[in-house]
């Protein structure tokens, strides 16, 4: 293995605590994608820890970094234990241990008299604060963050409101470093983007979408409220078989003649064909940091509507369209002269994977604890 004291010699950085790769799940597995290939340096070289249980398609190495498994799921329950065993695996040959999430942040103190290496930690979106969880799951989270936040050398927050919870909570600073979007922006036939607008009977400009997950905290049922009450057409994907809110939403709003409800859709082309002709463009998000499929939106250029909170303001630097309720939103979508410009501009300033991908890569350099 070569030594990370030159910098010229290759770096060689642990991901733990996603999926693993190809992306195929959510926001820190596109992060991991996106830090590979043609954005990675040559002086870095990854080993990206991934789930047996989750991924189908197992491969040794992928866009030149290692893959190394771990015989559990990465989600759930099983997510703790799951991090636990990569941190034991990553415990030699590594000069950088980046990990992605909280889960297993309990077993620092203990990882730590056996590894002083450069631990980095991007603590994700305030996981303990998310409704889905119990009060037990909440108080281990939290446990799990203070942990992170103690023990990494470096902690990365994903958004401003992030970084001053960090700082307001624990009295520590931390890096800001949002997500890449990028990715979504394709070059497709214009007969394929014809035809997939006629499949799910829209027409350009004249709709809205969003994409998300079917939670509370997602505020789907305010946006679905809303456009209840209007006739201005919406296309809304998600996992509506997830939980007894997703099926009651569904079973409630399946018979507005203006409201798509749709299954997860996961082909990126008919995703991009799908968001970059919509008018307007949902999102509902009211916990976590920088959400990427918000940053994903912004590089489309259409009106955003956002909930209004710290995290999708800071995001789009106030030059959104914001709402806390239903009737706000359904006054917004009644006023018309929506404009979208601006989001294209700040996406490409701001949250360009390249970019990304350096800003991650600077941090490696700095010396580890003794």
């Amino acid at each position: 293995m070569k030594s990370s004291e030159n910098n010229k010699e290759s770096l060689e950085v642990a991901i733990i605590g996603t999926q693993g790769v190809p992306a195929s799940y959510g926001g820190f597995e596109s992060l991991v994608e996106n830090l590979l290939g043609d954005n990675c340096p040559d002086n870095v070289h990854y080993t990206v820890f991934c789930s047996s249980k989750d991924l189908k398609n197992r491969f040794a190495t992928y866009k030149g970094a290692t893959l190394r498994y771990i015989p559990l799921s990465a989600n759930g329950m099983q997510s703790i234990p799951y991090d636990i065993i990569s941190f034991c695996k990553s415990l030699r040959h590594y000069d950088v241990i980046l990990v992605l999430g909280v889960s297993g942040c309990l077993f620092l103190p203990l990882f730590r008299l056996f590894n002083r290496k450069r631990l980095i930690i991007n603590i994700d979106g305030l996981e303990h604060r998310r409704e889905k969880w119990g009060g037990l799951a909440r108080r281990v989270l939290r446990s799990s963050e203070a942990m992170a936040v103690r023990y990494a050398d470096v902690i990365i927050s994903d958004n401003k409101g992030i970084q001053d919870y960090v700082s307001e909570t624990y009295g520590k600073p931390s890096e800001l470093i949002a997500y890449g979007g990028d990715h979504a922006c394709r070059h497709l036939d214009q007969e394929f983007i014809d035809k997939t607008l006629k499949d799910y009977g829209v027409t350009p400009d004249n709709y809205a979408i969003t994409v998300c997950r079917i939670e509370p905290e997602n505020n789907s049922h305010l946006i679905l409220e809303a456009f209840s009450r209007t006739d201005y057409p919406l296309v809304f994907i998600g996992n509506w078989d997830h939980s007894e809110y997703s099926r009651s939403l569904k079973n409630k709003y399946k018979d507005c003649r203006n409201i798509k409800i749709l299954d997860a859709i996961y082909d990126i082309d008919i995703l991009y064909a799908l968001r970059s002709n919509a008018g307007i463009y949902m999102h509902g998000h009211s916990a976590g940091g920088t959400n990427p499929s918000l940053v994903e939106a912004m590089f489309f250029g259409k009106p955003i509507i956002a909930y209004d909170v710290v995290y999708n303001r800071e995001t789009t630097e106030n030059k959104a369209y914001y709402f806390k309720n239903a009737d706000e939103l359904l006054t917004l979508l009644k006023s018309g002269n929506l404009k979208g410009e601006e989001m294209r501009e700040i996406a490409d300033r701001r949250y360009r994977w390249k970019h990304i991908s350096d800003q991650y890569c600077a941090l490696y350099k700095t010396p580890s604890r003794k």
